[in-house]
């Protein structure tokens, strides 16, 4: 096997620091990384590829007024793929060295099993490329006391905005990692991805009755972003205002009902209900509700559904997946009619389609899988209010929290953390309770009323599949969904 190596680490994008930092760290040349692939396919395979990664992430945490955790650690290691057909051998080592790539390698081509050697491959250099995250300081290289002093800020500010605040918990999660992915058919891609997080979780008490407001905020950019005081006393702001409703929420109507959703965070029901049966394996092993019916209506007229990992400084962003195909912006229901899946490289070939930069793992120890970026749905050309007042008695969820799904026939059952009655086309009081319970591809064909005001959440979903969690991004507009059904706690 040949390859050619790299003769300058040069640059500052992404992708160049991040091969700059295994060739320096690790002496991971172009040969080396060509070497332990020779391993993988000694014997007959498809395709084989290699996935290193060196992640660090520290959080702190605040609770009580104290700041009572701190946590920093490594993970490391190297996955090795051989492919074989619809077989996959996998393998991984957490130790990142030319001899376990070469270890890892071989049990992966034992478990592809097959017989006949492959031809040499080149390994093509590469640098530069788009750069969706450019950081100076990374997240984790921000000392600690900075974070500490940021917690008791917050600390502080949050027991000031009202005397029923009784309790405040809040944390700081900063990551940053670097990925390498060389592969059989000579591409080798690099990545360093920064990611940070805040969460404010406010107790607010009123007598015997206690209840709780969250809001959380993060990305892909440096830390500072979050650190200006216009940015995070909104959050916390938002998460008192939340916990002071909760305790003035009355008990949820149940029955079938016209519901607004709002923009931002509301489109997780749609990731969960809708995204995950878009994705390409569901489809290619006939698991998912959408499995056969691409070109078909699936959805009302003018409802347009994306995945688009190519958002600066996104959540859910990435330059490369982690097989290393470049995301893009995969239009996935256009004008209510399905026009795409989400691919990885194994179910694209076996689908006979393009990879759509949609195969992510969650680490080194985990094969790649057909995975969501940031999903959600363009926006119509409605005033919002005009939504809300074309409902005579409804639901208006605002926000929610936990729920579950079935992909294969797209049932769903939400929970919505913020929601209210809607009163002759009026915002009415605010309820608890509220359980929205339906199935994706039918909510699809209810929604009425599309609004101009797209919204993406604020950057803290976690989607996961298989096992597996990875950083997620969703949005919506304000939409009107007819006769939905909703369980309630009144009565």
């Amino acid at each position: 096997m040949s390859a050619s190596d790299s003769s300058s680490d040069a640059g500052t994008s992404s992708s160049d620091r991040a091969l700059s930092f295994f060739r320096d760290r690790f002496e991971l040349s172009d040969s080396s990384l060509a070497t332990a692939l020779d391993t993988a396919l000694e014997r007959r395979v498809d395709y084989a590829d290699l996935y290193f990664e060196y992640t660090t992430t520290d959080s702190v945490s605040l609770e009580e007024g104290l700041v009572k955790s701190g946590d920093r650690h490594l993970e490391q290691g190297v996955g090795v793929r051989a492919v074989r057909g619809e077989r996959q051998g996998y393998a991984h080592s957490d130790e990142i060295s030319l001899e376990s790539a070469r270890l890892a390698a071989g049990t992966a081509r034992a478990i592809a099993n097959e017989t006949s050697p492959q031809g040499p491959v080149t390994i093509a250099a590469s640098s530069g490329g788009r750069d969706l995250y450019p950081v100076t300081v990374a997240p984790t290289d921000v000392p600690v006391a900075t974070k500490v002093d940021w917690l008791n800020e917050i600390d502080a500010y949050a027991r000031a905005r009202d005397p029923k605040v009784s309790q405040v918990m809040a944390s700081i999660v900063c990551q940053h990692k670097h990925t390498l992915v060389a592969a059989s058919d000579g591409s080798r891609t690099a990545d360093a991805l920064p990611l940070v997080r805040i969460n404010v979780q406010i107790l607010a008490a009123d007598g015997n009755r206690r209840e709780i407001g969250y809001q959380g905020a993060g990305g892909r950019f440096e830390l500072e972003q979050l650190r200006d005081p216009a940015r995070w006393q909104g959050l916390v702001d938002e998460a008192v205002r939340m916990a002071l409703l909760n305790l003035d929420a009355e008990a949820c109507p149940a029955g079938a009902m016209d519901v607004v959703l709002g923009p931002g965070w509301p489109g997780i029901l749609l990731h969960e209900a809708i995204g995950h049966g878009l994705e390409g394996d569901f489809n290619r092993k006939k698991t998912s509700a959408f499995c056969d019916k691409l070109g078909e209506r699936v959805a009302a007229e003018g409802v347009t559904v994306v995945d688009d990992g190519t958002i600066a400084g996104r959540r859910g962003s990435i330059n490369i997946d982690d097989e290393g195909t470049p995301t893009r912006r995969n239009v996935l229901i256009k004008n209510g009619v399905l026009v795409g899946y989400m691919q990885d490289r194994l179910n694209a070939k076996l689908m006979g389609v393009e990879p759509t930069g949609n195969g992510r793992r969650e680490s080194y120890a985990h094969m790649p899988l057909p995975r969501m970026t940031n999903t959600f749905m363009l926006a119509g050309k409605e005033d919002p209010e005009e939504i809300l007042k074309s409902v005579d008695n409804g639901l208006y969820a605002v926000s929610f929290g936990g729920g579950q799904v079935d992909i294969t026939s797209g049932k769903f059952v939400f929970s919505a953390s913020e929601a209210y009655r809607i009163e002759n086309g009026q915002i009415g009081a605010p309820v608890k309770g509220a359980t929205l319970i339906g199935n994706g591809p039918d909510v699809l064909m209810r929604v009425s009323r599309i609004g101009h005001d797209l919204a993406l959440d604020e950057g803290v979903g976690t989607c996961g599949k298989d096992g597996q969690g990875v950083p997620v991004g969703v949005g919506l507009p304000t939409i009107r969904v007819d006769d939905l059904t909703v369980g309630g706690t009144e009565g």
